[in-house]
């Protein structure tokens, strides 16, 4: 028997702009809006026929509410008793990689027809938690006890080689690969800053005009992205606020695939569907300290070029990355107006393993001695006052990786350089409070020649 071949036939936004109580919509709500609205954007001539058909539902795990069961809930909402109903980890590779798995589903013939969706809440619940409304009113009960809004940022960072110097949010690695990258391209600070706002600036512009982005009627300029201060402040250098991921918002969406067989059987018009061409994911080490460079990202890598080497031929042909974590965890799917020319299948299998095999340097937890600057980024206060330097390094004696923060003011004030690069600066590490057995202490890095001894 011939693999079925998977298509896209609806496809579905929505969004609750409303910051009033009495308005806020749960991210089952909304999800379940998404798939109706997805279900309508089909086509279908034989509309009640295709949901009944729905016998999958995938769900990308909510930030904003810890359902106990959320595709179930959505199932119930919907009518329907799918045989297939998942949640996954939290991330933002998840659309992807919920994707790719479907469709290799349905082309092995054990779907029939998939939905997958995802949303959040964040900024009704951070209204209702405003209001003294938590749980907010109405709202679908939850598996866990929530106290306030959720956040990447504010979890905690726990007490490994990261935690232990006060890192490993997204904030704090992603400006580690920006200065990285920019410093291995030999670019300059300022001709980074434009590059990046010019960047921003043209996503902005996207997003004043697509009805379905928060931003929506918003003209934010490369000027206003670029100028740091003020209601742009600076986080983490070197991305102000607009550079940032905005997180409080009220976003849902709804992706209804099935075979090119059954999608005619239910009557929807060719021109609706998007052929899935295939799909690949992959990630690096979830301790940033582990990955090989902070320059390039060999899962990013990977999952592009093995995707496109599922792609083949011509026509209207996407790639989608899904990048998740803090540029941990990779999924890329390709998609076409038109099917694979070959008549091959849909890849049976995952073409990458779920790790990469580049490894970093070796890390000395301990480190000791005369050390250069590999990376960096310095957290700022509220106030627009750089409060804390984060190194990543190597020891020039056996180049081991180290990560430490900063040991004094003058090498915070030069970390903070917008015309001096300090990367690939020379300068010194050490570290207090050894523990028993060698455990380590926090470690600190000085651009300053000291007698570390004594400090």
């Amino acid at each position: 028997m011939a693999a079925a071949v998977p298509v896209i036939i609806g496809v579905a936004d929505v969004i609750n702009r409303s910051a009033r109580i009495e308005d806020a919509k749960e991210p089952a709500d909304l999800m379940h809006q998404a798939i109706l609205d997805a279900l309508k954007d089909t086509n279908s001539s034989k509309p009640e026929l295709l949901k009944s058909s729905i016998d999958s539902i995938d769900a990308v795990n909510t930030w904003t509410w810890p359902y106990p069961d959320l595709p179930g809930l959505l199932a119930e909402k919907l009518g329907i008793n799918p045989t297939h109903k998942h949640t996954s980890i939290h991330g933002g590779n998840q659309p992807g990689f919920l994707f790719d798995e479907a469709a290799r589903r349905i082309s092995k013939g054990q779907t029939r027809v998939a939905v997958l969706t995802g949303g959040e809440a964040l900024a009704s619940l951070g209204a209702c938690a405003a209001a003294g409304k938590l749980p907010p009113p109405g709202w679908s009960p939850s598996a866990s006890e929530i106290s306030g809004v959720p956040s990447p940022t504010t979890r905690d960072l726990g007490s490994d080689l990261g935690g232990l110097h006060d890192i490993g949010a997204p904030i704090h690695i992603y400006p580690l690969y920006e200065n990285g990258y920019r410093a291995h391209r030999k670019q300059s600070i300022s001709d980074n800053h434009k590059e990046s706002s010019k960047i921003y600036a043209e996503l902005a512009k996207i997003a004043e005009k697509n009805p379905y982005a928060w931003n929506f009627g918003k003209r934010v300029s490369e000027e206003t992205i670029g100028t740091v201060g003020g209601k742009n402040r600076m986080i983490c250098f070197p991305y102000p606020l607009l550079m940032n991921a905005f997180n409080s918002v009220n976003l849902a969406g709804a992706v209804i695939l099935t075979s090119t067989q059954l999608a005619e059987e239910l009557g929807i018009p060719k021109s609706k569907w998007i052929y899935a061409l295939g799909g690949a994911g992959t990630q690096d080490s979830t301790y940033f300290w582990l990955r090989p460079n902070f320059y390039s990202s060999p899962a990013i890598t990977q999952s592009l070029d093995a995707a496109l080497r599922l792609r083949s031929g011509k026509g209207s042909t996407a790639l989608v990355l899904a990048n998740g974590g803090s540029a941990t965890y990779e999924h890329v799917i390709c998609i076409s107006s038109q099917p694979r020319p070959t008549g091959s299948p849909y890849p049976a299998s995952a073409p990458l393993p779920e790790f990469t095999e580049v490894s970093g340097p070796p890390v000395d937890e301990t480190p000791e001695g005369e050390a250069v600057i590999e990376t960096y980024t310095v957290s700022f206060h509220r106030s627009g006052k750089p409060e804390l330097a984060y190194i990543v390094g190597r020891l020039k004696k056996n180049d081991y990786r180290f990560v430490s923060n900063h040991a004094d003011e003058q090498t915070l004030k030069q970390l903070c350089s917008t015309t001096e690069e300090p990367i690939g600066k020379t300068g010194w590490v050490f570290c207090d409070k050894v523990g028993e057995k060698g455990t380590a202490g926090r470690c600190y890095f000085t651009l300053e020649k000291k007698d570390t001894s004594k400090l």
